[in-house]
């Protein structure tokens, strides 16, 4: 809702901003689109790996 009042503010103070901002927003979603995919793979490996170094220590700690 802020950033929807903040465009509102934006379009009434100066519109042609307002609207290469409406043109270029989707573009760079896009262009990111790719690094946040990578991004969300990586800490998807990274938590696999913590959890298989934790495995010997949460077996250790279950069996005592």
């Amino acid at each position: 809702m802020v950033k929807f009042l903040l465009f509102c503010i934006l379009a009434v103070l100066c519109w042609p901003l307002a609207l290469i901002a409406l043109v270029v927003y989707p573009i760079i979603w896009l262009i990111m689109l790719p690094f946040r995919l990578v991004g969300i793979a990586l800490t998807g490996v990274f938590a696999f790996v913590g959890a298989i170094f934790m495995l010997p220590a949460k077996i250790i700690k279950s069996i005592v």
